[in-house]
């Protein structure tokens, strides 16, 4: 399909609303509806013999569940809820259709939509490079024509990053503890390492839970890219999100 002449008004979108109502209509009509907010647009499907794994993530960005159809989404999920950019996400958000160049109807759901905390929009995909096929090529391709018409960004992604997974375990607000929150900040208020800056505040194995959600939430930061985190990973004060916005991280921030 020529992606030059697609306009908004070519593309269906169908959606659930928070309401549990089915929506219909062009994309040029129905871009501003907040869909970070939306029902997934179909079930997740469970059967026998079933090879990916569908589930629910629970998501600290959103105070509440996401799903996934794989573990692979489930991942990506982790990620975006990871980004301090990020507000609100909804899983298999709407479903897109145009007519194809042999006069078909095409019909792609994305896998999520994503709400940054400037009001911007991004639509992801996941889906390995090896496991795209002419015909999945060609949907990506005109959803993210779709997209950029509305001012949408659109990313498909693959395989993601070990260490942020791990640090996903200890994302839930249960395992923050203020008080030795507020001790590891002004340990590594001015720089440390890990597991020095653990000691000093205590018993390693109570402090390093809490060590690891402050992490997640970026309240403490470190370089994460350099691979596992290592006992002597220098660790400092970073930048929280609050209401959306960003702040340097306080006491008040880590106290809860």
């Amino acid at each position: 399909m020529d992606t030059s002449v697609l306009s908004a008004e070519d593309v269906e979108l169908e959606y659930v609303s928070a309401a549990g109502f089915r929506e219909r209509g062009s994309l040029g009509r129905l871009w501003p509806v907040p869909f970070e907010s939306v029902r997934p647009e179909r079930r997740f499907p469970t059967f026998r013999g079933q090879t990916n794994r569908c589930g629910w993530y629970w998501s600290a960005t959103c105070g509440g569940r996401v799903g996934h159809e794989s573990w692979l989404e489930r991942d990506h999920l982790m990620l975006l809820d990871f980004d301090p950019l990020v507000t609100g996400m909804a899983s298999q958000p709407f479903r897109l259709s145009w007519t194809g160049t042999e006069g078909k109807r095409i019909r792609h759901t994305p896998d999520f939509f994503v709400r940054r905390a400037d009001g911007t929009a991004l639509v992801v995909d996941v889906r390995p490079d090896e496991r795209i096929k002419p015909p999945d090529a060609v949907k990506f391709a005109v959803t993210a024509a779709a997209c950029s018409l509305v001012g949408w960004d659109f990313t498909r992604v693959g395989a993601p990053d070990a260490v942020l997974m791990g640090l996903a375990g200890y994302r839930h607000p249960r395992v923050h503890r203020a008080g030795v929150a507020a001790r590891l900040m002004a340990a590594f208020a001015e720089g440390g390492g890990l597991l020095d800056g653990a000691r000093h505040v205590g018993d390693p194995v109570a402090v390093l839970p809490v060590l690891f959600h402050l992490l997640w939430r970026q309240v403490l930061i470190a370089d994460l890219g350099a691979g596992l985190l290592a006992a002597d990973a220098e660790v400092r004060l970073g930048v929280v999100r609050e209401g959306g916005q960003d702040a340097f991280a306080s006491a008040a921030v880590a106290s809860g």
